[in-house]
């Protein structure tokens, strides 16, 4: 009887191990990575079991082109906002809409209007509110949208200009925005629509993040090669971090013990959450932008714009620490989104 309840056992285990891994396998299998290719103006759609780009979906612009991307919860849908023809305060076009895409049927299926130029940028969709907050620079506001009926329903002055990135805590409450060139970051009430606090950081700033306990927001200076770690009950810098060299975007693991941040010479540098040191990096392609978790937690893609003729996204191991692979996508790969099973 015993050997026979053993192996009963075993087999059940292995059932289970398999079946887990069969239903890992079919959720991502339904996902699909979204990569913003600014000097192609189109989008990648990538298969993350093959590491393959599917297809391309193009933007439709000639002389304008799109940074970022949000995605809806249920996988289906792609906000991208049209930023310009020119990076954050350089001279150049302002894009004034933002293109809605279906990503299963593969297709530009509405825009929003901002009914100027605004250089739109970072799009997020907020679960908690079911809203859509767009980053408008040139009116130093958030632009809130009802992602349902594509309507402007209400804006968040962020009192700065260049109000580049932003990030927002999990209960939907606050909101981060990295302002590029005063150098600050501006915190704002959601709800109340109102900037609460405004953070200086040094000559110029990058990018923002927010650890998993909402406890910590995360810019990179500009000016030197250094992260600063935002306390956000206090509303202040708390510590720096220092780097290899300058950093750029940063993004926590979902254990929320290290927070990944992209050195654009062509590494990522991983620092502890517990001691803020870099704790080791990983080399990658030049030009490391953006980073973004997969919902299992076991691993994160990092753009890189300066790939192998292309635009690459690093696929990084983050049990080996490692490059597991290399995408090839379009040219200058930049914002990212995952599409999919959460």
């Amino acid at each position: 009887m015993w050997p026979f309840l053993l192996i009963s056992g075993i087999c059940l285990c292995i059932s289970l191990f398999v079946s887990g891994a069969h239903a890992r396998v079919e959720a991502a299998a339904k996902s699909i990575l979204v990569v913003v290719n600014q000097g192609d103006k189109n989008l990648s759609l990538v298969d993350p079991i093959t590491n393959r780009q599917i297809t391309t979906i193009s933007e439709g612009q000639t002389t304008v082109h799109g940074h970022e991307v949000a995605v809806s919860p249920d996988g289906r849908v792609a906000f991208v906002p049209i930023y310009g023809s020119t990076g954050v305060g350089k001279p150049g076009l302002d894009g004034r809409e933002m293109l809605v895409i279906n990503i299963l049927d593969r297709k530009i299926i509405g825009k929003v209007d901002f009914g100027h130029g605004v250089r739109p940028h970072c799009a997020i969709y907020d679960s908690v509110s079911s809203l859509l907050y767009v980053t408008t620079e040139l009116d130093n506001t958030i632009t809130i949208i009802d992602p349902h009926t594509l309507k402007i329903v209400g804006a968040i002055p962020t009192t700065q200009p260049e109000s580049h990135m932003l990030a927002i805590s999990h209960d939907g409450r606050r909101g981060y925005t990295a302002n590029v060139g005063p150098g600050t970051v501006s915190v704002l009430d959601m709800a109340a629509r109102k900037t609460i606090a405004v953070i200086p950081i040094s000559g110029n700033t990058q990018r923002i993040s927010i650890s998993n306990d909402d406890r910590m927001v995360f810019t990179a200076d500009q000016t030197k090669p250094q992260l600063a770690v935002i306390d956000t009950s206090a509303n202040q810098v708390k510590a720096w971090v220092p780097l290899p060299s300058l950093g750029y975007g940063t993004a926590a693991t979902r254990d929320g013990r290290w927070l990944l941040v992209a050195i654009p010479d062509g590494k990522v540098a991983v620092v502890d959450l517990g001691t803020l040191k870099v704790a080791r990096t990983i080399d990658v392609p030049g030009e490391p932008q953006e980073i973004v978790m997969r919902p299992d937690g076991r691993v994160a893609y990092v753009s890189c714009e300066r790939g192998e003729q292309v635009g690459q996204v690093a696929v990084i191991d983050l049990a080996q620490w490692n490059v597991q692979a290399l995408i090839d996508v379009g040219k200058d790969g930049d914002g990212l989104a995952w599409a999919g099973a959460q």
